[in-house]
């Protein structure tokens, strides 16, 4: 890991990116408009964006079709295109500091995170994507003697891909790798907030040898250029993932235009369950720590809602208190920061108004609190617990993304899958029992679409990631995630 004053070296010598990419080059937005990209821990302008909006979309969805049509991507052979892929991993790897850096400047999250979870994610979900579609086989339908019936995976054609800013890349790469390891054409519309890094992994996949047109990328608004893909009436596929609010939208723009097939991967508020007979009550602290202040507690997956029985309340909050320690606000280019800048001063109202909420609702401030804002000092929260809470309570109930811990207690394992159940996500959860029954019967009954038991996030490429509820349908990575990005055609032959 490079010094603090090495990274800030290297990002003083960094070139941006900044135009939208269609077509294999790089071009400004036909409007000529742009937007500022800010840096969150100093407030200061890192460059000048393109500005997609209709008619930048409608270039960039044309010149996809025409590419898918011609074959120069979705003709090749499972094999070809894995090898194409792997090239793009592999100049990734080789680009690695400069990818994690543009993603730490643009979203303002700490360099430690980057370099060790967003980069080697992103190039792991590019080398096994490409790894596993020569592997995908069809089938042979059991029919009488004189037929054959053929079952097969057909790429669907154009994939929009609207992508949310707190991993920039790495979700980027959930949506990218399967879709263009099943041959379509891809545009990608990065989020506003930290669209940088993106435009640079266009470029490489370019170098890798990804044929001119295949991957496009729009930089810009989600009500211009998020709204204009989603309207589209040539975009076979929809793949977002981002707020609950913004997903329902998208599926009313899909019923609006052509009822192209639409997966979100949508809000969160995951809840974790601590029972009194998992034993190391230190572990399980740090744990709850990490699963609400990493990245700042900008995670779809963050467990927010904490639930505690309640012999163990008093231990286990001594214990939590010290390890928020560890993720004080500070210089995310610095290697020991744990807890960086949130991505913009709306997002840090945003956290400001729900920790008030929580105050006024009678919620305790254990750590943290409302935070004290000084302009150009970049857009920092104290790590933030809140106990007394209760299921009743807004702050509780509503996705904050943000580093803001509810604390709340239950008194037998029916209450608490109660409480994890009352809400309107289904993300993740995670459950912490020494009992291997209990960790099995909890695990089946909280409605969740992952549940971590005695740990969090955990999971690789083999494992699918989504949810339930309001958390939204279809999965990223695993086998499953190409299955969003093809069609099944089935042919019957009459021998």
């Amino acid at each position: 890991m490079k010094t603090k004053a090495e990274w800030q070296s290297l990002s003083d010598s960094l070139t941006f990116r900044n135009q939208a990419y269609v077509g294999g080059r790089f071009q400004p937005a036909v409007s000529g408009e742009t937007f500022s990209s800010i840096n969150p821990a100093n407030e200061q302008v890192l460059t000048e964006v393109a500005s997609c909006d209709q008619e930048d979309v409608d270039l960039a969805v044309s010149v996809a079709r025409q590419t898918f049509n011609s074959g120069a991507w979705s003709g090749k052979s499972p094999a070809e295109r894995k090898a194409v892929l792997l090239r793009l991993a592999d100049l990734m790897d080789r680009h690695r500091d400069e990818l994690a850096l543009t993603d730490t400047l643009d979203m303002g999250k700490s360099i430690h995170e980057t370099v060790n979870i967003d980069l080697p994610d992103s190039i792991d979900c590019f080398r096994w994507t490409a790894e596993s579609i020569d592997k995908v086989y069809g089938e042979i339908a059991p029919t009488g003697n004189d037929t054959l019936g053929l079952i097969s995976h057909e790429p669907v054609g154009v994939v929009a891909a609207i992508t949310p800013w707190n991993y920039p890349l790495m979700m980027a790469s959930w949506k990218l790798a399967p879709a263009l390891a099943a041959g379509n054409s891809v545009i990608l519309k990065p989020s506003e907030k930290s669209p940088l890094s993106v435009l640079r992994l266009a470029e490489l996949a370019t170098e890798a040898g990804l044929p001119d047109g295949v991957l496009n990328v729009v930089p810009g608004y989600g009500h211009t250029a998020g709204k204009a893909l989603a309207l589209h009436k040539d975009v076979n596929v929809l793949a977002f993932t981002g707020s609950s609010r913004v997903g329902g939208m998208l599926m009313e723009y899909a019923g609006q235009s052509n009822l192209k097939k639409v997966w979100l991967e949508a809000g969160g508020k995951s809840p974790m369950v601590v029972f009194d007979d998992y034993s190391d009550i230190r572990k399980a602290a740090q744990t709850a720590a990490a699963a609400i202040f990493s990245n700042q507690g900008e995670v779809c997956i963050a467990c927010s809602r904490l639930y505690l029985q309640r012999s163990i309340k008093d231990q286990f909050l001594a214990e939590l208190k010290e390890a928020a320690k560890t993720y004080q606000g500070g210089d995310p280019l610095d290697p020991d920061t744990r807890m960086g800048a949130l991505v913009d001063k709306a997002q840090l109202d945003t956290v400001s108004r729900y920790i008030q909420s929580a105050i006024d609702d009678g919620a305790t401030v254990l750590t943290g609190g409302v935070p004290d804002y000084l302009e150009g000092r970049g857009y920092f929260v104290e790590p933030t617990i809140m106990d007394g809470a209760n299921n009743d309570m807004r702050f509780v109930q509503e996705e904050i993304f943000g580093p803001v811990l509810a604390v709340c207690e239950f008194g037998d394992e029916d209450q608490a899958i109660e409480l994890a159940n009352d809400n309107p996500y289904g993300l993740g959860a995670s459950v912490w029992t020494d009992n291997l029954s209990r960790a099995h019967r909890v695990s089946r009954k909280i409605q969740s679409g992952m549940v971590w038991v005695n740990g969090w996030g955990g999971g690789d490429s083999t494992m699918p990631f989504g949810g339930v509820k309001a958390s939204g349908n279809g999965r990223d990575k695993s086998l499953h995630s190409i299955e969003k990005y093809t069609d099944l055609k089935t042919v019957w032959i009459s021998l």
